[in-house]
């Protein structure tokens, strides 16, 4: 299955933004920023289904 440039890029750079609001979201809880943790945690929650349709927008065009 052949993907676009752009999508795996996108995909790319979603992931990332996952990764770093994991990392920021635990770094916040261990200095007890309660509030930073849980915008942190809604971010990462908002970004997987965003991920998630890209990822199946790109397997459906060939």
């Amino acid at each position: 299955m052949k993907r676009s440039y752009r999508g795996v890029i996108m995909l790319c750079v979603v992931l990332f933004l996952n990764v770093v609001c994991t990392q920021y979201a635990v770094n916040h809880y261990f200095h007890q920023k309660y509030e930073l943790v849980l915008i942190f945690a809604v971010l990462n929650i908002i970004l997987f289904p965003i991920a998630l349709s890209i990822y199946k927008k790109e397997g459906k065009s060939k």
